[in-house]
C-alpha cells in the first residue's frame, strides 16, 4: 500500500481551474435538452447525462445555475432528451452557441407535449422534470421519462463523448 503525504492533504484549497482539469480525464456522453416553448426550439447541450432508475424511470442532467437557457426549458411541460452520435460535434457546438441560431439547419421533431428531440439521435426521450436538487455551483435535475425511442444496436453510431474539455470519439480525438 502507498501512502500519500503531503500532496494529498484533505482541506486543501480546490482550485477551480485545478478541478476542471480533474473532472475532465472523466468522459461523458452528450446529450440536447431541449423544448418548444411559445412556437419557438429552445435548447442546450450538456455533458452529465447519465441515468439514475429504472423504476420509476429516471434520468439526470446537471446544469450551470447561471444558464439562461433553463428557466425558459423548465417552463416546458414536456422536454427532449436526445443523445448526440459522435458526428453530432458541430451539433453540440451549435446547442453552445447564440440562442436564436442553436436549431438553424438542425433536423428535429416536436412532441404533441412540446419535447424536442434531434431526429438522428442515439437514443430519445421524452420526459418532465421530476425533481430539482440545488448543488453548489450547479442544479440537478432528475427527467421522468415518458416515452423512448433509440436506433437499432445494430446499426448505431458511436456516442460523441466529452473528455478533456472537448469532443471525442470512441478511440479517435475529433
Amino acid at each position: 500500500m502507498t501512502v500519500l503525504a503531503g500532496a494529498f492533504a484533505t482541506n486543501q484549497d480546490l482550485d477551480p481551474a485545478r478541478l476542471r482539469q480533474a473532472f475532465g480525464f472523466f468522459p461523458s456522453g452528450v446529450v440536447a435538452l431541449a423544448a418548444e416553448i411559445d412556437g419557438r426550439p429552445i435548447g442546450l447541450a450538456a455533458s452529465s447525462f447519465t441515468s439514475v432508475s429504472l423504476d420509476p424511470p429516471l434520468v439526470s442532467v446537471s446544469l450551470d445555475v447561471g444558464s439562461k437557457t433553463w428557466p425558459a426549458l423548465r417552463r416546458a411541460s414536456h422536454l427532449g432528451v436526445t443523445i448526440l452520435a459522435d458526428h453530432h460535434a458541430d451539433v453540440c457546438r451549435q446547442l453552445a452557441g447564440p440562442v436564436e441560431q442553436r436549431f438553424d439547419g438542425v433536423a428535429h421533431s416536436v412532441t404533441d407535449e412540446g419535447a424536442l428531440l434531434l431526429d438522428d439521435g442515439l437514443a430519445r426521450f421524452d420526459c418532465t422534470v421530476y425533481r430539482e436538487v440545488e448543488a453548489g455551483d450547479h442544479v440537478l435535475v432528475l427527467l421522468e421519462l415518458h416515452a423512448v425511442d433509440h436506433v437499432d444496436q445494430a446499426a448505431a453510431l458511436a456516442p460523441l463523448v466529452f473528455h478533456r474539455s472537448g469532443f471525442s470519439r470512441l478511440g479517435r480525438e475529433t
